[in-house]
């Protein structure tokens, strides 16, 4: 051996030095973490998905809501009577009727109005149609009630019953229509054009409606209530003397 000469490394021990590996505790703490992690992620994704849902499903009921009571303010404003009849009554085809009975906790109402929409071009078809809004049990879930509207075009003689039955808001709690009396100005909870003990030939001059739904997700108004104006409150005469 040279004097100031340094001695040599064998090269085996660097390589096996730089080579070494994890031990099996360094598997498990990272395989630990990353599972952790992964829980943490799961959970923030689970709990947004499952909010979103709910918003959804309040947005869903909120708007079942509203538009049940803008479509019934909308017919409503257009419900009119008639004296067009024949005078022999056997030529008659159609009885003209607003009816609202009482109930609890559902109410019933049938009226005719211009209310019927055409989905076809030019099709043949007036606007007059025979509509009722009740409540309906639901046949593929007990417990649960619907808003149901129904529509018969043309009208016929029946002005209670017939024509085609579509939902027009689920699952309710309550459904309230009061009707302001012109000639007393009071509110009642009935309104009958067909019996001489009632209302013939007159319509009144406000509708209160009340609509309150089952079930709400917490955060979201359950009772939707609107009052409004029947503008039409004279019956139809059109080329009749007075």
């Amino acid at each position: 051996m040279k004097v100031g000469s340094l001695p040599r490394r064998r090269p085996g021990r660097s390589r096996k030095a730089s080579q070494r590996g994890l031990t099996l505790v360094e598997v498990l703490v990272a395989i630990a973490v990353l599972a952790m992690i992964g829980v943490l992620l799961y959970g923030t994704f689970d709990s947004l998905n499952h909010g979103r849902k709910a918003e959804s499903i309040r947005g869903d009921r909120a708007r079942q809501g509203r538009q049940a009571i803008l479509r019934m303010t909308r017919e409503l404003t257009s419900a009119f009577l008639s004296v067009h009849n024949p005078q022999n009554p056997g030529l008659q085809t159609r009885v003209v009727a607003f009816v609202g009975q009482n109930g609890n906790p559902f109410d019933r109402l049938d009226f005719q109005a211009f209310a019927h929409r055409r989905l076809e071009a030019n099709s043949h078809e007036s606007d007059q149609a025979e509509i009722g809004y009740f409540v309906s049990p639901d046949p593929d879930k007990d417990g649960k009630n619907d808003l149901v509207r129904r529509e018969q075009t043309p009208a016929d003689l029946d002005p209670k019953r017939g024509g085609v039955v579509n939902v027009l808001c689920e699952d309710i709690e309550a459904f309230d229509v009061r009707y302001l009396d012109p000639q007393t100005s009071q509110w009642t909870e009935g309104w009958d054009t067909m019996q001489a003990t009632g209302q013939m030939g007159r319509l009144p001059l406000e509708i209160r409606i009340t609509l309150t739904l089952a079930h709400v997700p917490v955060g979201l108004d359950a009772t939707y209530t609107t009052k409004f104006l029947v503008p039409i409150q004279n019956p139809l005469s059109f080329g009749i003397p007075q």
